[in-house]
């Protein structure tokens, strides 16, 4: 053979037989058939083996499937982030003229494509308390067709009684949409609490070190699989094999980085209690927050991430500058990586812009304390710090 035939057609190939505890990153769009005969097209990768890299590799495979055990899931769906996994559960099972029902304290994204995309196609979302437990039977329509929950709502935290919501509504036969990223799959249990569809941003604690995009989708019913995947197949969510592997990683230290998480945010949020100048926090795992008795019927532990809200009298000013004097923490959107976090809510009007949002990383817990006490001294009065 010519030397430029050679370059896609080697004669020689490294030996097989080398196993490694990490999963491998198989990269590629086309997949080659043994036969024309043996030609396959379609999207159930797991049922008729593999056809196409928009529908997967080995590599997104293996993540698909540990998620999916890891959340007693029948099958879980990747895509190339949060917000996507959001848009993709509103577009495979709600139409024109149907009817959603979603917590005010929602994602902000998830509200923007409810007012913006969802309401273009003729779909109509309605807000509702996230604490109104089973009294949601009283919002439910003929044509109300999927009701979410966030348990606990990103920013103020509110605990939902997913129980009580989702046998409202399977007793009118709705399915009920679960964003269970603070969990991470793990310290709420979606399905054996009944829910359809649960969702994550991976991107915060399974990713857990800043550095990919990523969604996950996961079903429990043959209906909700069929749906939900032939969505996925026409958008087109294909996500990439090298995300997938840094998941996968991630995945291996979630156990202990959620132990730590959980310890040291604990420890910060019952010190922030005891001072003067914060009204609540908004921690879970607390009496102050709303919701909390479903917290300690539901949850198998807390996370990292907690709100303050400041004493009635104090300024923006003020907030912006107890953000802008942390060292450790550094300001973001995102959490949920190695990094400590923080981020001012000006424009929540629930909280009168009071609220500063607080994700503990893996410092030291001591080192974190005197980086919000230093903070605290600089913005307020040095007198009123309590040890």
């Amino acid at each position: 053979m010519n030397w430029r035939t050679k370059l896609m057609h080697p004669g020689r190939t490294a030996p097989d037989g080398f196993e490694s505890l990490a999963v491998p990153t198989y990269r590629g769009s086309t997949v080659v058939f043994p036969s024309q005969e043996g030609v396959r097209d379609g999207w159930q990768v797991h049922e008729t083996s593999y056809s196409y890299g928009s529908y997967g590799t080995p590599t997104t495979a293996e993540l698909s499937v540990r998620l999916a055990e890891l959340e007693g899931a029948q099958h879980t769906f990747l895509t190339p982030n949060g917000q996507s996994a959001i848009a993709l559960i509103h577009l495979a099972f709600a139409s024109a003229g149907d009817h959603v029902l979603l917590p005010r304290n929602a994602y902000g994204t998830n509200q923007d494509i409810a007012s913006g995309m969802l309401a273009r196609f003729g779909i109509e979302v309605e807000p509702y308390d996230p604490l109104i437990g089973a009294g949601i039977a009283g919002l439910i329509r003929p044509t109300t067709v999927l009701i979410w929950c966030e348990s606990p709502g990103s920013i103020t935290m509110e605990i939902q009684d997913v129980p009580g919501i989702v046998a409202a509504a399977h007793e009118r036969g709705v399915l009920v949409a679960l964003d269970n990223t603070y969990s991470a799959g793990v310290l709420f249990d979606a399905f054996a609490h009944g829910v359809d569809v649960s969702m994550q941003a991976l991107t915060k604690y399974v990713g857990g070190h800043s550095d990919l995009l990523l969604g996950s989708v996961s079903v429990n019913s043959e209906i909700a699989y069929a749906k939900v995947g032939e969505a996925h197949r026409l958008l087109g969510m294909a996500v990439s094999p090298d995300e997938c592997a840094l998941a996968l990683r991630g995945l291996q230290t979630l156990g202990v980085r959620l132990e730590k998480m959980e310890a040291s945010a604990l420890r910060l949020a019952l010190w922030l209690a005891e001072q003067p100048m914060v009204e609540r926090v908004l921690h879970p795992a607390l009496p102050s927050c709303g919701g909390h008795e479903f917290w300690t019927r539901d949850f198998h532990g807390s996370a990292s991430l907690f709100s303050i809200v400041f004493q009635e009298g104090t300024t923006q000013e003020q907030a912006n500058a107890f953000v802008d004097a942390l060292r450790l923490f550094k300001i973001g959107w995102s959490w949920g990586g190695t990094t400590s976090m923080v981020m001012a809510y000006p424009r929540l009007k629930r909280a009168n812009g009071k609220l500063v949002r607080l994700h503990i990383g893996l410092e030291d817990a001591g080192d974190l304390l005197a980086d919000i006490k230093g903070a605290l001294q600089l913005t307020f009065s040095t007198d009123v710090i309590r040890a």
